[in-house]
C-alpha cells in the first residue's frame, strides 16, 4: 500500500513546484513589463560606452602603428640591398583584416576617389540613394505581403485583388532601382580602374621607376599583371563590396528596429548577441581566403611570365630545342597554380557547408521564435484582436525578419569577399610602395653571386653625389654589377666635350654598368659624377629599340609629330638623314610612305636597324652619344659614314666596342681588365694599330716555337 500512497504525493510536489516556477515567471515578467523603458535604456546606454570604448582603443593603437611604421621606413631609408638569406624579398606578405589592410586600402581610396566634387563622389551619393531606396520599398513589400495574406485567411477577394494591383504596381520602381544599382556598380568599377591606371601610369612611367623596377629592385616580378590585371580585381571587388556592405547593413538596421517594434527591442537585441555569438565563431573557423587570393594571383603572374619568355626567347629555344625544357617548366608552373586553386576549392567547401549551416538554418529558427513572440505573449503597446491580425502581424515580421538574417548573411558571406579585396589590396599597395621606395632610391635588391655579399651590401647602401656640368668627370665612383658585385671600387676619370672615348674591356667588366650611371638609370653609390642634364645624352645599343607606330616615327623616337614640327624639323629634313644613311628607299615600301605601320623589328635587318638607329642619333642630335657596339651588323664603309658624320654634328662619342676600325674616331682610351683595374690614357690610334700589329705578329712567331723546338730535338737526335 505505501507505494500507491506515495505517487499522489509526489505528483502533487510536482504540481507544486510548476505553479512556483509559474508564479516567479510570471513575476518577473511583469517585474521586466513595469521597468520595460529602463531595461532598454540601460541596454542601449552599455552598447554606445562599449562602441566608444572600442573607437577611442583603435584610435590609440592606429596611431602607435603609424609611429611605428615612420620609424621602420625612417631605418629602411639609405639601404640598397642585403645579402643572400637576410633580405625580406622572399617572404610572402601576409594578408589579414588588420591596420595595415586599412592604411593601405584608405591610400587607394584616395587615388580612386580624389575628393568631394570628383565624379565618383556624385555616383557614391547615387549609389546609396538607390540603395536607400531599395530598402524602403523592400519594406512596403513586405507590409503589403502581410496585407495580402490577411485579406486571404479572411477571404475577401475584393480587398485581396486589390492588395495584388498595389502589389504589382510597386514593382516597377523596384525593377527600376535594381537595374539602377546594376548600373552604378559597373560604372563604379570603371572609374576606380581608370584613376588607379592612371596614377600608376604616371609613377610607372616618370623618373625612369619602370627601369628601377626591373632591374635594381626584385620585389616585382610581374608588374604587366599587377597594373594590367590585379587593377582590375581590386577596381571590381571594390565596387561590389560596396553594394554587398552598404546595402545589407542599411537593411539589417531599418529591418531591425521596425521589427524590435512588433517583437520588442529586448528580443532582438537577444537574438543578436546569439548571432554575433555565433558569427564570431564563424569568423574564427574561416580560412585566409585573402591570402589565398594574393598567392592565386601571385602564381598567375608567375605562369604568364613564363609565357612571355618563352615568347621573348622563341628564337635562341628553338635553336637550342629547348622545347620540352620549356614544356616542363610551364607545366610546373601551371600545376603548383592548379593545386593552389583545388587547395582553396575544398577549403571553400568545408566552409560552405558550416556558413550554410549556422547562416540559413541556426538563424533562421532563431528567427521563428523571434517572430512566434507576439503569438504566445502580449508585447506592450501592441493590439492584436483576431486571426487575421495575427496572421498579418507573424507574415510581416517573418518577412522583416527573413530581410534582416538575408542581409546579416550577406555581411557574413562578404567576409570572404573582403579577404578577397584585402588580397588584391596587398597586391596594388605593394606596387605603390615599390614605385615609392625606387622614386625616393630606396632599393631593396637579393645578392647572389657575390664573394664578399656583406662588404658590397656596405657599399651599395652608400650614395654619392652628381653634379650638373658640361664636360663628364667621375671622382672614386664604385661601378657595380647589375646583381650587386663591386666591379670597380673606385673610377676615376675626366672627359670633356669633343673628347671621344673608346671602353674595352672583357664581358661582365663595368662597361654597361658605366654607361647607366651615365644615362642616369643607375644610382651613384659613391664618389661625385660630374655629368650633362640627361636630355643631353643619347643611348644607342647594339639591337636599338624600334617602337610601334609610323617609320617617321622611328627615326624622331621618342619625340612625337608635335614635337618634331615645334623643333622645325620637317620630312624633307629627315629624308636628308636617310639619304646619308642610304635609307631613303625605306618610303618605297610601303605606299604611305612616312605613315606606313609596321612591326618594324620584323621588317628590318640588323644592320637596317643599326642604321636607323643612328639616324635617329642625327636628328636628336645630342653633346654626347653612347655608342654599345652599335656598328657590329654594317659594313666599315657604312660605318665610316656613320661615325664622320656623328662627329661633324658636333657628337661626343663614347663607343663601347674591340673592333680595330674604330679607333681612330676616339681620342681617349678606357680599359677596365675585369679584375676591378683599369686605365685611362689618350689613345693615339696608329701608335696603337702598329703595336697591335707587332704584337699579332710575334704571337704567330711564338705558335711556331714549339714546331721548331721539335725539329731541333729531331736534327739533335740523328
Amino acid at each position: 500500500m505505501a507505494p500507491t500512497q506515495s505517487k499522489p504525493v509526489a505528483l502533487g510536489s510536482a504540481a507544486a513546484r510548476a505553479r512556483t516556477i509559474r508564479t516567479i515567471i510570471s513575476q518577473l515578467t511583469s517585474m521586466y513589463l513595469r521597468n520595460r523603458t529602463r531595461i532598454s535604456r540601460a541596454v542601449y546606454i552599455t552598447l554606445f560606452v562599449a562602441l566608444a570604448n572600442r573607437i577611442r582603443q583603435s584610435i590609440a593603437d592606429q596611431k602607435g602603428d603609424s609611429a611605428r611604421e615612420v620609424q621602420k621606413r625612417t631605418e629602411k631609408a639609405g639601404t640598397t640591398s642585403t645579402p643572400e638569406g637576410e633580405d625580406e624579398i622572399g617572404k610572402k606578405k601576409r594578408v589579414e583584416l588588420d591596420r595595415e589592410f586599412l592604411r593601405s586600402l584608405m591610400r587607394l581610396l584616395r587615388i580612386a576617389v580624389p575628393g568631394w566634387r570628383s565624379k565618383e563622389t556624385r555616383l557614391l551619393i547615387s549609389h546609396s540613394f538607390f540603395l536607400i531606396m531599395r530598402t524602403l520599398i523592400s519594406l512596403k513589400v513586405a507590409a503589403m505581403d502581410g496585407a495580402i495574406v490577411k485579406a486571404l485567411v479572411k477571404g475577401n477577394g475584393r480587398e485581396f485583388l486589390m492588395r495584388i494591383m498595389w502589389w504589382m504596381m510597386i514593382a516597377v520602381p523596384a525593377t527600376f532601382t535594381n537595374s539602377m544599382l546594376a548600373y552604378h556598380q559597373a560604372e563604379l568599377a570603371l572609374r576606380y580602374r581608370t584613376r588607379l591606371t592612371e596614377y600608376i601610369h604616371d609613377k610607372y612611367l616618370s623618373k625612369l621607376t619602370y627601369y628601377g623596377i626591373s632591374t635594381l629592385d626584385d620585389r616585382i616580378k610581374n608588374a604587366d599583371q599587377l597594373i594590367a590585371v590585379d587593377v582590375t580585381r581590386f577596381s571590381n571587388s571594390l565596387a561590389e563590396l560596396y553594394s554587398n556592405l552598404a546595402k545589407p547593413i542599411l537593411d539589417m538596421t531599418i529591418y531591425t528596429i521596425s521589427l524590435s517594434k512588433s517583437v520588442g527591442g529586448e528580443g532582438v537585441m537577444f537574438m543578436s548577441l546569439l548571432v554575433q555569438l555565433s558569427s564570431g565563431v564563424l569568423r574564427a573557423l574561416t580560412p585566409p581566403f585573402g591570402k589565398y587570393v594574393a598567392d592565386e594571383a601571385r602564381l598567375e603572374g608567375e605562369f604568364r611570365f613564363q609565357h612571355s619568355r618563352l615568347i621573348d626567347h622563341s628564337e635562341e629555344i628553338a635553336l637550342y630545342a629547348g622545347h620540352e625544357a620549356e614544356k616542363d617548366t610551364l607545366d610546373k608552373g601551371y600545376f603548383t597554380l592548379i593545386k593552389h586553386i583545388n587547395y582553396v576549392l575544398r577549403r571553400r567547401f568545408y566552409h560552405g557547408f558550416m556558413e550554410d549551416y549556422i547562416i540559413k538554418y541556426f538563424w533562421g529558427a532563431l528567427g521563428l521564435g523571434l517572430c512566434s513572440a507576439p503569438v504566445f505573449f502580449k508585447i506592450p503597446g501592441q493590439v492584436v484582436s483576431n486571426m487575421g491580425d495575427r496572421t498579418e502581424s507573424f507574415v510581416t515580421n517573418r518577412r522583416m525578419l527573413l530581410g534582416a538574417s538575408d542581409a546579416f548573411g550577406r555581411i557574413m558571406f562578404s567576409y570572404k569577399e573582403i579577404m578577397e579585396l584585402a588580397g588584391y589590396t596587398s597586391r596594388v599597395s605593394s606596387l605603390l610602395e615599390v614605385m615609392d621606395d625606387v622614386q625616393a632610391g630606396i632599393f631593396s635588391k637579393k645578392l647572389v653571386s657575390s664573394s664578399d655579399t656583406e662588404a658590397n651590401a656596405a657599399v651599395l647602401k652608400g650614395r654619392g653625389k652628381v653634379i650638373k656640368s658640361k664636360n663628364i668627370q667621375f671622382i672614386d665612383v664604385p661601378i657595380i654589377s647589375p646583381n650587386g658585385d663591386v666591379l670597380v671600387p673606385a673610377l676615376s676619370f675626366a672627359l670633356e666635350q669633343g673628347d671621344h672615348l673608346l671602353v674595352v674591356g672583357p664581358n661582365g667588366c663595368g662597361k654597361s654598368s658605366l654607361f647607366r650611371i651615365l644615362g642616369g638609370l643607375w644610382p651613384v653609390y659613391g664618389g661625385t659624377v660630374h655629368k650633362p642634364p640627361f636630355s643631353a645624352i643619347f643611348y644607342i645599343p647594339q639591337r636599338p629599340y624600334l617602337s610601334r607606330g609610323t617609320l617617321r616615327q622611328q627615326f624622331i623616337y621618342p619625340d612625337g609629330l608635335r614635337t618634331m614640327h615645334n623643333k622645325g624639323v620637317t620630312d624633307e629634313d629627315l629624308l636628308a638623314i636617310l639619304r646619308i644613311l642610304s635609307l631613303e628607299h625605306l618610303l618605297d615600301l610601303h605606299p604611305d610612305g612616312w605613315d606606313a605601320e609596321a612591326e618594324w623589328r620584323d621588317v628590318l635587318s640588323g644592320g637596317l636597324q643599326q642604321r636607323v638607329a643612328m639616324a635617329r642619333l642625327f636628328y636628336h642630335r645630342p653633346r654626347y652619344a653612347i655608342l654599345d657596339e652599335c656598328t657590329s651588323s654594317v659594313t666599315l664603309d657604312t660605318e665610316k659614314v656613320m661615325y664622320d658624320t656623328a662627329k661633324e654634328l658636333g657628337i661626343t662619342l663614347m663607343t663601347v666596342s674591340h673592333r680595330r676600325s674604330l679607333w681612330k674616331y676616339h681620342t681617349h682610351l678606357l680599359q677596365f681588365d675585369g679584375q676591378g683595374n683599369y686605365v685611362f690614357t689618350r689613345l693615339d690610334a696608329d701608335r696603337r694599330l702598329k703595336l697591335e700589329d707587332e704584337k699579332e705578329e710575334l704571337e704567330v712567331l711564338l705558335r711556331g716555337v714549339p714546331e721548331i723546338e721539335r725539329r731541333i730535338a729531331e736534327l739533335s737526335a740523328e
